[in-house]
This record gives structure tokens, C-alpha cells and sequence, in this order.
């Protein structure tokens, strides 16, 4: 029983409120055109609008609300200033709190905060085992040394997937709140709404009974006595009316704000919710998923450098077998060859016997050629001889 005493409206004719109303909205002004067609559309346009428009009545309220609103009305005073200027301020009060709060709700919320921290997972995760390519994986690639730089890229990626991880949960959090937030807002505002609503049904109610009695009533006897305080009577109390119906028009005013914060209310819930929903899926699937699948990367790494090394192992004994076998061929069969041969190759002998008589050849032709030279020679000397001689002679005689 508590939360639905709570969440009954509540009508009150004395709000504790320190500024007045807001004044009610100038009628707008008239248009004129040229083209009657245009005129014509707007004013279908116009009637479909009125066809689709909600009237506001005593439909929508319970019993008990409808009691509750037949006693209030009862006890409106439009004569009094005081009772007219604060007439519904404490329900348009709760409205601009209402408004105000949800606004520091957004302000002080950042979805783009965890957005950034989604990209930032995607980037993370996407870019593992490229984004150091250049420097250290490419160290790495030189000392050939694939597993170790996978290791050193899967925990520099999993430290700034962790600082990732502990942001979005701080923001999963304060969403949960949030959306808590914006449940009883919207409960609070449906409270305000429904307040906003009989206090306006029973304002023109009251002015209803007013205008059809006090004020017809007054009419007649200023029409009957023709007496001046009779007439400026009737007269003040059709302006405090008036005045009243402008006071119910703000209201409706507020009413309206109310009944479209209700869809924004939930809107930013469902906004909050999609974001949570995000991150859940983040913390719960994609970051598991990616660690099982690196841990799988890593083990498959193990067991493709194991294959490695055994193939290389087999390779490297095939080919010292293989090695071993064409050495040893030659080795036997240049050892056969050098058991087979003589001590001097006939080649050798008769190269040499070949060489020995080409000697000997050469060395009988050098002999003739200088045993000639010397004949040569001597038959010279004695014509040198003579030739001195007979110049000797000549200086003589």
C-alpha cells in the first residue's frame, strides 16, 4: 500500500514555491497569401490534425481519482490572486526538477567514453602481430625467433586488452546504474504527468461551474439592475477567469513536456542498454574467445617448430649419410687407382726419353751452329787483318 500512496498524484492549493508561473504563450499572428489552394491544403491538413488530436477528460482517471478531483475542484477559489498564480506550480516544480535531472544525467554520462574503449578493443585485436612488423617482430624475424616475438606480441596485446577490460567494466557498472536511474524517473514522471492531468481537469471544471453560475449569475443582475459595481463585479470576475484559463493553459504546456519525456526517458534507457549489452558481449565473448584462440595460436607454434626441428634433424642425416657415401666412393676407388698404377707411368718414360732426345738434338745443332760461327769467325779476323794492313801501308809512303 506504501508505493501506491506514493505513487498517487497529489493536488495541493498552497505549493512552496518562491517565483511565479510562467506567462502564457501569445496567440500567433494571421497569414495571408496569394494562392487560395495553399490555404485550402492547410486547412485539410488542419482538420486531419484536429480528427487525430486527444481529448483530454475524466476517461482516463480511476474512481478514485475522479473523486479526487471532483473534491478539488471544489475547492478552487478563482477569486483568490494568490490561489490562481500557484494553481498547479508544485506539479510544473517537480517537471523542471524532473527535466533538470535527467539532463545532468546526460552531461555527466559520456557514451562516447565506452565507445572509444570498443574501438580501442577491435584495434587491439585486429592489429595483433602486425603492428610490429618494423620493429621488434621484425627483430625477432631476424634472430629467427617466431614463437618468442608471438609471446612478447600476445602479452604486450593482452596488458592493453586488460587496461581496455577494466574501462569497460567501470562503464558497465555505472550504465547499471544508470538504466536504475532512468526506471524510477520514468515512474516519477509518469506520477507528475498523472498530477499535471487532474489538476488540469479539475481547474476547468471548477471554471466551467464558475462561468455557468457565479458569472451567469452575475451577468443577469448587471443587466437587470444596470447599477456600475454590479457590471465592473461581473467584469472582475470574468478577467479572473480568463486569468484562470491561461493558468490551466501553462499547465497543459507542462503536461506536454511531461508526456514527451516519457519516450526520452526511455530512449536514453535504450540507449544505455544497447551500450551495456555491447560491452557484456565484449567481456563475455570476444576476449575470451581471443585468449583460448591465442592459446591455441601459441601451442600450434610449439608443434610446427617441433616438426621443424625434427624435419631438420632427419634432413641434416640424410645428408651426412649421403656425404659419407660419396666420400667413401672416392676414397676407394682413388685408392684402387693409385694400388693399380706402376711406380713410373710408361707416359712418364717415354716423355722424358722424348724430352732426353730432343736435348740431345738441340744440343748437336747449338755445336754445328758454333763450330760454323767460328769458321766464320776466323775467315773475318784475317780479312780484318789484311784491311788493317794495308791502311797501315798507306799511311806509310
Amino acid at each position: 500500500m506504501s508505493d501506491n500512496q506514493d505513487k498517487m498524484p497529489e493536488l495541493t492549493l498552497t505549493p512552496d514555491l518562491n517565483t511565479a508561473a510562467a506567462a502564457a504563450q501569445a496567440p500567433s499572428a494571421p497569414t495571408l497569401t496569394l494562392d487560395p489552394t495553399v490555404a485550402v491544403d492547410e486547412a485539410e491538413a488542419q482538420k486531419a490534425r484536429d480528427a487525430k488530436a486527444v481529448q483530454l477528460d475524466e476517461s482516463q482517471l480511476s474512481e478514485a481519482e475522479r473523486k479526487m478531483v471532483n473534491d478539488f475542484a471544489q475547492k478552487i477559489d478563482i477569486t483568490d490572486s494568490n490561489v490562481v498564480l500557484q494553481y498547479g506550480a508544485a506539479a510544473q516544480k517537480n517537471i523542471a526538477g524532473f527535466s533538470e535531472s535527467t539532463l545532468n544525467s546526460v552531461r555527466t554520462k559520456d557514451l562516447g567514453e565506452v565507445g572509444q574503449a570498443l574501438s580501442s578493443l577491435v584495434v587491439e585485436l585486429k592489429g595483433f602481430g602486425q603492428e610490429e612488423e618494423k620493429g621488434i617482430f621484425g627483430f625477432f624475424k631476424k634472430k629467427r625467433n617466431e614463437l618468442e616475438a608471438m609471446k612478447a606480441s600476445y602479452s604486450k596485446a593482452e596488458a592493453n586488452v586488460d587496461k581496455i577490460v577494466a574501462v569497460l567494466e567501470g562503464h558497465q557498472v555505472t550504465l547499471m546504474k544508470d538504466i536504475a536511474m532512468l526506471d524510477q524517473m520514468y515512474e516519477l514522471n509518469t506520477k507528475y504527468y498523472k498530477e499535471l492531468t487532474m489538476y488540469i481537469l479539475a481547474g476547468k471544471k471548477r471554471l466551467q461551474q464558475v462561468r455557468e453560475n457565479e458569472l451567469e449569475d452575475l451577468r443577469k443582475k448587471a443587466a437587470q439592475t444596470g447599477a456600475q459595481e454590479d457590471a465592473q463585479a461581473y467584469n472582475d470576475l470574468a478577467n479572473m477567469c480568463t486569468r484562470f484559463e491561461k493558468k490551466i493553459h501553462d499547465l497543459e504546456l507542462t503536461r506536454m513536456i511531461s508526456i514527451q519525456m516519457g519516450p526520452q526517458t526511455r530512449l536514453l534507457q535504450n540507449n544505455d542498454t544497447l551500450m551495456l549489452e555491447k560491452i557484456q558481449s565484449s567481456l563475455v565473448n570476444t576476449i575470451p574467445l581471443w585468449k583460448s584462440q591465442m592459446v591455441l595460436a601459441l601451442g600450434l607454434e610449439h608443434s610446427r617448430q617441433a616438426t621443424q626441428a625434427q624435419s631438420a634433424v632427419t634432413s641434416m642425416t640424410n645428408d651426412l649419410l649421403k656425404k659419407n657415401a660419396d666420400m667413401l666412393k672416392m676414397g676407394t676407388v682413388e685408392t684402387a687407382k693409385e694400388a693399380e698404377r706402376s711406380v713410373v707411368d710408361i707416359q712418364t718414360l717415354q716423355h722424358t726419353n722424348q724430352q732426353l732426345i730432343s736435348t740431345l738434338d738441340e744440343v748437336m745443332k747449338i755445336q754445328q751452329e758454333g763450330a760454323q760461327k767460328r769458321r766464320e769467325a776466323e775467315v773475318e779476323l784475317g780479312r780484318i787483318e789484311g784491311e788493317l794492313k794495308q791502311k797501315l801501308l798507306e799511311l806509310r809512303g
